[in-house]
């Protein structure tokens, strides 16, 4: 659905009272369908704790501007949807920068309705999937359907593909301003456009270190940095603790949030090899001067 950009399910089954920490950093803004378990997160509203139970909650997430840590003690179930860039602010949904860094109960923002009692628990993970899709198309139903800003989603796939680029390049490419761009990645990221350059080249060395980007991907990836002491630094200053940490370590929920951003990246990469087969050259080409 162009409103909403991917479904998870992830399940964990742990033993009586023990306790996986470890954390996320999300570039989008999701619902979470928890059921079981107790789950703690540091948020910009402090510390939280959630206990779904059997019944379940759904949290809404939204976007992270840095590492946010995560608890979970107990056997639990998960099912994620993303948000597709921008769908918030034509969902009447709260603001990205209103929910930077923060975690909200869903029903008290749509006010209505408990959305796990809608999946079929019971049934496979295709059910609960497809069970969620009609719920969403009911919401759409309701709303209009107006689309998000096509910039936007251009600044996002370009920010998963390859985060190397300049605003006035992409401005440029696009027919608009930078001031333009600016607005519109504000509204629909949370963040500066410059910030979200620097968190999405974050999030793929993150995923290179966590070993679930692409193979031989690393190598690149760390040329989008001055040196050694420069991706140190971002590093830090992202996921607060040091590049061998993140690769010495396991970080089972941090490693799944890097494998959906992946599988995010390789399906916008197959769009682009669908528009280069269809003849729609990307913009990167299309500013380059024809050779002589």
């Amino acid at each position: 659905m162009t409103w909403f950009d991917w479904l998870s399910v992830a399940e964990g089954e742990l033993p009586e009272g023990a306790t996986v920490s470890c954390g996320m950093l999300g570039d989008q803004p999701c619902m979470r369908l928890l059921w079981g378990g107790v789950w703690t997160a540091e948020t910009r509203d402090g510390h939280m704790i959630f206990d779904p139970g059997e019944k379940g909650i759904t949290l809404y997430f939204g976007p992270q501007s840095r590492y946010m840590p995560i608890s979970v003690t107990g056997s639990y179930r998960a099912l994620t949807m993303h948000l597709a860039t921008g769908a918030p602010a034509v969902l009447a949904g709260p603001t990205q920068i209103d929910l930077l860094d923060r975690i909200e109960i869903h029903e008290d923002i749509v006010g209505h309705g408990k959305l796990t009692s809608k999946i079929p628990l019971e049934q496979d993970y295709e059910c609960w999937m497809q069970a969620l899709e009609e719920q969403l198309r009911r919401f759409l139903d309701a709303t209009g359907r107006r689309l998000p800003d096509p910039l936007s989603a251009s600044f996002e796939r370009e920010c998963i593909v390859a985060p190397d680029f300049t605003i006035s390049e992409f401005a440029a490419a696009h027919g608009v301003s930078t001031r333009t761009v600016e607005r519109a990645v504000r509204r629909d990221f949370g963040v500066s456009p410059t910030f979200a350059l620097r968190r999405a080249r974050a999030l793929d060395m993150a995923a290179a270190l966590l070993d679930v980007a692409e193979p031989g991907a690393e190598n690149e990836i760390r040329l989008r940095y001055f040196d050694q002491s420069h991706l140190i630094r971002e590093i830090r200053h992202f996921f607060g603790m040091k590049p061998s940490e993140l690769s010495g370590r396991k970080h089972p929920l941090l490693s799944l949030n890097m494998e959906s951003r992946q599988r995010r990246r390789m399906q916008a990469l197959a769009e682009l090899e669908e528009e280069g087969r269809r003849g729609v050259i990307p913009w990167r080409e299309r500013s380059t001067p024809p050779a002589t």
